[in-house]
């Protein structure tokens, strides 16, 4: 099998309707029947009837397509013919036919009823057209007609070679059906700039597949042809990289050299959301050549480790080149390919790393996203929602554009409806390899158009609407209580409204702080764990975050020995309530663990109040409180004679009283180690 090269890649049921201004139109949903259809390819459904459903994959663009269905052969027969049927009947104003390639060979056009009566609603001598492809709307005569169905008529020994149809559409109105781009909001203002990254990084050769570190300061690319590149061949492909330097500038790329690099093709195609880790193509071998595959490179005492293998289920692909996206939290890949499953040329697939370390067989991420032309270049944000790819398969302004799309649920094969990038980013070229920094501010792409020679990285500046979800980087560090060394403890973050698990951090081998990544919108608890020592908790509130941001939160572990006070955070109370909430259920059960694991320990626990109200009924509600938490450790098998309590009202704040955000701190519990 041949090993990977970063390539470009031109070497190489459905939505049923939808309403313009109280205009109903109908695309076709399911092929009733047909003469013949072209089969290109062994795999995939290039140029099959199917590819007339929906709404126009190719259109208002014109050119050969294999997303259009067209008949077996392109002079063979005197006539070919499509029926095809629709969500609903309507009641027939006119017929939408999307000829996207050599139109002018529909001879005849017949509507169908609910009953099954034919209408031929349109009759034609059929002759090239000079027009590269259109949209034919037929306005029928008789205006009784309530369709459900409609068959073309083709004669394509008319029009010399292939005559291809995107798609057909009825409607209850006469003003004409058109075929749109699915254009994301923001993606046409004026403001936006595409901006080439200039000598430093472009040359008069091969610049492609940027891939941007979390912090947008250091890009990785891949080079082709380049006199400093190891292998020396001009078709070989090298990894280098640029920094930015402190005027926001690129400064010149480098060759990244051995190990990375060596006589064969390396290729940058991600980057582990901490930075430290590199994922490359092909697999490494001291002293013999690469082999196919995939494989990872550890950012390790100041340089990059020797890459080791990544193994991949079943991971045969049909082409040669192959691109891959690698989830913020290093469980998912996205990967392009072409496999049996097709839907046609390269389609997307998701792989899932298993428990040990291996990753699942490729599973094709359906026909939202995947179409029977090129679909790939993928990058899922670190959002871990937002996919970014390319596609030649979905209706836009070049060879290949930019899409968006936004993950619907946890199988990672729910989508939603693609939303093209815009004219902006997306030239009448190809237009592939796109990456994202965490920030989400900017995109940077690999184009010909504008270039300095051949393919070039550009960048843009991301509107609003056209950025992954916000997100927040937290770092620090958990040390002991006392010293001030860091400790690499367990430490995960849970969504403190369902006290679910949303992901665990990771720590710098070098500096020993930790790093994690968390969607706005949300409160979180984290949780640092070590043996010996009581779980130290720490809420983070990004409710009203809206934007990228850093925010740096230390943790400290108490020691489990006598005499040793530990404030459980997170047990808030409401005002004037004693409930204990839900939320707090999870600090309360690692009390419970704690206690089970020393079977002789005993505490004391001390309950709190803010100082809203009169001072004996607040001290009378810290008594009820400290009581509930006390139920609760009862509840869990915990021996009543084990604990103590002790009630404090308002006498012991931790925080102003001042507003009701700081007065939650107040309403609290404590407890002191008693014995051990």
């Amino acid at each position: 099998m041949s090993l990977y090269k970063i390539t470009l890649s031109f070497l190489f049921l459905v939505s049923t309707g939808n309403y313009v201004v109280g205009q109903q139109i109908l695309w076709a949903n399911k092929v009733l029947g047909y003469s013949s259809e072209s089969r290109p390819d062994q795999y995939g459904n290039a140029n099959r009837s199917k590819q007339i459903l929906g709404e126009p994959n190719k259109l208002p663009a014109f050119g050969k397509s294999p997303c259009a269905w067209s008949p077996a052969d392109p002079d063979g027969r005197s006539e070919e013919w499509i029926k095809v049927g629709f969500e609903k009947s309507v009641a027939l104003k006119q017929v939408a036919i999307g000829e996207n390639f050599n139109p002018g060979s529909i001879a005849r056009v017949y509507a169908y009823d609910e009953d099954g009566k034919e209408y031929l609603i349109w009759k034609n001598n059929p002759a090239p057209v000079n027009v590269a492809g259109r949209m034919l709307n037929i306005f029928p005569e008789q205006k009784d007609i309530k369709a459900n169905a409609v068959k073309i008529v083709l004669q394509p020994d008319k029009v010399p070679g292939f005559n291809q149809v995107d798609a057909i559409a009825i409607s209850d109105q006469t003003k004409p059906v058109e075929a749109v781009i699915n254009l994301a909001t923001g993606a046409s203002a004026s403001k936006l700039v595409k901006e080439n990254l200039g000598s430093a990084v472009n040359t008069a050769g091969l610049e492609l597949n940027p891939v941007i570190s979390p912090d947008g300061k250091t890009l990785y690319f891949t080079r082709e042809g380049h006199p400093e590149n190891i292998g020396g061949d001009l078709k070989t492909q090298d990894i280098w990289y640029s920094t930015l330097g402190n005027k926001n500038q690129w400064g010149k790329a480098v060759n990244m050299g051995p190990p990375l690099n060596n006589k064969e093709n390396n290729a940058v195609i991600s980057i582990s959301s901490d930075g430290k880790t590199l994922y490359l193509v092909n697999q490494y071998r001291v002293n013999t050549p690469m082999a196919y595959g995939l494989s990872e490179s550890l950012f390790s005492t100041n340089t990059w480790t020797f890459p080791k293998d990544i193994n991949v289920a079943n991971p045969y692909n049909l082409q040669e080149g192959m691109e891959v996206s690698v989830s913020p939290k290093s469980n998912v890949m996205i990967l392009a390919t072409e496999r049996r499953d097709t839907e046609g040329d390269k389609d997307l697939y998701v792989s899932f790393l298993q428990k040990d370390n291996n990753w699942s067989e490729p599973l094709n991420m359906g026909n939202v996203l995947n179409s029977a032309d090129y679909d790939g270049s993928p990058f899922i944000s670190h959002d871990n929602q937002t996919l970014y790819f390319s596609s030649s398969g979905h209706s836009g302004y070049g060879q290949s554009d930019f899409f968006m799309s936004k993950r619907l649920d946890d199988t990672w094969t729910k989508w939603s409806k693609p939303v093209n990038l815009g004219p902006i980013i997306n030239s009448p070229k190809w237009d592939l390899y796109i990456s994202i920094p965490t920030s989400g501010e900017t995109a940077y792409f690999s184009s010909i158009d504008k270039s300095l020679g051949s393919y070039d990285i550009f960048k843009l500046a991301l509107p609003k609407e056209l950025k992954p979800d916000p997100m927040v980087v937290v770092t620090g560090n958990v040390t002991i209580a006392g010293t001030n060394s860091p400790v690499h403890s367990d430490l995960v973050a849970d969504i403190k409204k369902n006290n679910t698990v949303f992901t665990t951090a990771t720590f710098d081998p070098e500096t020993g702080d930790y790093r994690i990544l968390l969607p706005a919108k949300e409160v979180y608890r984290l949780t640092a764990s070590e043996k010996g020592y009581f779980p130290a908790t720490e809420e983070i509130d990004l409710l009203t975050d809206s934007v990228f941001t850093t925010i740096k939160k230390n943790l400290v572990l108490q020691p489990m020995k006598a005499g040793q006070q530990i404030r459980l955070t997170n047990t808030i109370f409401q005002q004037s309530s004693a409930e204990v909430n839900a939320t707090s259920y999870p600090e309360l059960d690692r009390i419970v663990a704690a206690m089970n694991e020393y079977p002789a320990m005993e505490i004391l626990l001390e309950g709190h109040t803010d100082n809203q109200g009169d001072v004996q009924k607040n001290v009378k509600l810290s008594e009820d409180r400290v009581q509930q938490v006390k139920k609760y450790l009862l509840s869990k098998g915990i021996a009543a004679r084990r604990i103590q309590t002790k009630a404090w009202g308002p006498a012991k704040p931790i925080a102003s009283n001042q507003t009701e955000q700081t007065r939650q701190k107040n309403r609290r519990v404590e407890f002191t180690i008693l014995k051990i």
